[in-house]
């Protein structure tokens, strides 16, 4: 980790990190949408530029047109229609590559000008890569609809979700250390029990955003719109009757889904109880209880998203809330290794 304290540092990174959660979120309105395979090909640097004059847009339109999406699911599809998704899907190109360029340009003018020291470059590289890696994730996710179904694979999907929240992580983490302070590391510091549970918490809370993922990629969201029964009963039968329905059955995803939320919901309800009982701050526990109130809330916009058959506003709302929750749980994370390095 670096030890350089840095105010412009932190604005950037502090910025850069709602960067990519608007990213994903946006993401999430091209899924939802159906844009994100209207645009068959990866081209990093003439793709920046959309279709311009009418011959541009027909050839376009044409590969398009050979896409297993556009046989199976939009065979009536007009040239105009087909602007608009394919509008949906640049622009989301277009902000990951302005995302791109606001951490590559920052990143080398503060290591230029020292801000950054070259010795503790090392997590700044890490993010570069990550991001790289978070964008090919996404062109195999794309790629992975033009070949033989009209929609993408429900585990590439979830990489290049948990990727970008992997970057985003990363940066925050970075961020409240430029804030805060950031750790000795030469000095051992011992891991409390409410720093312990918290770690617990966030792979709970990724496990629940992966299921997320998967439900999404599945489009397992219209399964049931109903709650808390699907197709009538609380526990459909044949849920579990394969250990691969755990991964690929749409059905027992989303029932997963369903209730794991009520796991994150117990698992932060402890470490409130546990923080409690350790005498923290009493801003802390103020901190803890908007945080059982912010996984309350992602509770119920769940909900509502299945009761709305999966409203495109509900959904980014959820989808919103479950990035937010990412980032309350790395920010109680460096809480309470703090408190832990200055007992």
């Amino acid at each position: 980790m670096p030890k350089t304290q840095n105010n412009a540092v932190m604005k950037w990174l502090i910025a850069f990190t709602f960067i990519v959660a608007f990213l994903v979120v946006f993401g999430g309105f091209v899924r939802l949408t159906r844009s994100g395979l209207s645009i068959v090909e990866w081209n990093p640097i003439s793709g920046a530029m959309p279709p311009i004059g009418q011959q541009a847009w027909q050839d376009e339109f044409f590969k398009y047109q050979q896409t297993p999406e556009f046989i199976k699911i939009n065979p009536g599809m007009t040239l105009e229609e087909y602007k608009y998704i394919f509008y949906m899907e640049w622009v989301h190109r277009f902000i990951a590559r302005m995302a791109g360029l606001f951490y590559a340009i920052p990143v080398f003018y503060f290591l230029f000008r020292k801000r950054i020291p070259f010795k503790e470059f090392g997590i700044y590289f890490v993010m570069g890569v990550l991001f790289i890696m978070q964008a090919i994730a996404g062109w195999i996710m794309v790629a992975s609809g033009l070949v033989d179904r009209p929609s993408v694979s429900h585990f590439n999907l979830t990489i290049h979700l948990l990727l970008a929240l992997t970057l985003l992580g990363l940066s925050f983490w970075t961020a409240l250390g430029h804030k805060f302070g950031f750790p000795d590391s030469s000095r051992k510091t011992k891991w409390s029990t409410s720093s312990k549970l918290a770690v617990v918490f966030l792979g709970i809370l990724v496990i629940q955003i992966s299921y997320g993922g998967f439900t999404a990629g599945l489009k397992a969201g219209h399964v049931s719109d109903t709650w808390p029964l699907m197709f009538g009963r609380l526990i459909p039968p044949n849920l579990f009757n394969s250990f691969l329905n755990i991964f690929e059955a749409p059905q027992t995803i989303v029932f997963i889904h369903r209730w794991f939320a009520f796991v994150v919901l117990a698992a932060v309800i402890y470490v409130y109880y546990m923080a409690r009982r350790n005498n923290y701050q009493s801003d802390l526990f103020q901190g803890l209880q908007w945080f059982i109130g912010a996984v309350s809330i992602q509770i119920i916009l769940g909900i509502l998203t299945i009761l709305s058959y999966v409203n495109i506003v509900i959904a980014l709302l959820h989808q919103a809330g479950a990035i937010a929750l990412f980032a309350l749980a790395i920010y109680f994370i460096h809480r309470f290794r703090a408190l832990d390095a200055n007992q």
